[in-house]
């Protein structure tokens, strides 16, 4: 082995050491350094579900936009984050959790992105059947919760609090139960035309008591996508019951951290 390739290779393991993770090779490198993160919610939530994570990174001096994800359509979603990243005034990170997986994948693409960062997220090939995919993997209990009223889902409140929201305590999760946002029953089948993680270095939050999204297909996912990865004992809201690690690993793809 080299000199250099040598110092690549201790880099690495020391990265992979201060966050419990194993650094794909793809991760070597230390990221850009940037200042504005773009955090996108999933289904059955709302911008706020991100609000233990924001103070953390504005304490690091970033400049922080949550998106407030329509959830009608994927299209729509689209477009609601292309708006957010546009407003931006230079490199971005953009950041998911759970279905806002599908919508960064989309987005990603855009040259203003530097990293993409999934917590207990959707990660979709181009033109995948998701849905399809996911069935390969035992499903969550959450979704025997799931209710539809007019084309749009809810998760009823015993699911929300036992199984959307393990881990969260029980006051905020009654809370987030209350703001949960109706999402469309469509936007679970919506294909994606791109997938940014083929090109933008990215990170993976697992969650290890997810019973929502199966933990084994979001360790296929982030394998897949060669994404530098931690594993966080949280059910599927660890950006809610875990902010401090969540906001380790954006802060970690934005370069701030030696």
């Amino acid at each position: 082995m080299t000199k250099l390739r040598i110092v690549a290779a201790l880099a690495a393991s020391v990265f992979a050491g201060s966050f419990g993770v194993l650094a794909a090779p793809a991760q070597a490198a230390a990221p850009l350094k940037v200042k504005n993160v773009v955090l996108v919610h999933g289904a059955w939530a709302d911008g706020s579900s991100w609000s233990k994570v924001i103070p953390r990174l504005q304490a690091a001096g970033l400049h922080v936009t949550a998106v407030q994800n329509p959830l009608t359509s994927l299209e729509d979603s689209v477009a609601a984050t292309r708006r957010a990243l546009a407003e931006q005034d230079g490199p971005t990170v953009l950041v998911a959790h759970s279905w806002g997986g599908t919508v960064i994948s989309e987005v990603g693409t855009d040259p203003k992105v530097t990293g993409l960062v999934y917590i207990a997220a959707r990660a979709p090939d181009a033109g995948e059947d998701f849905v399809a995919l996911s069935q390969k993997f035992p499903a969550g209990p959450a979704r025997a919760g799931v209710q539809e009223h007019d084309g749009f889902t809810t998760l009823s409140e015993d699911a929300f609090l036992k199984y959307f929201a393990n881990g969260v305590d029980p006051k905020t999760a009654k809370v987030l139960y209350a703001v949960q946002w109706p999402t469309a029953a469509s936007i679970f089948a919506g294909r994606t035309t791109a997938a940014a993680w083929h090109s933008k270095p990215s990170w993976y939050a697992v969650s290890k008591q997810d019973y929502t999204i199966n933990p084994d297909l979001e360790r296929f996912l982030a394998k897949r996508m060669n994404a530098t990865t931690v594993e966080l004992e949280a059910g599927h809201l660890s950006l809610v019951s875990q902010p401090d690690k969540v906001a380790d690993l954006i802060l970690a793809a934005a370069g701030q951290h030696e």
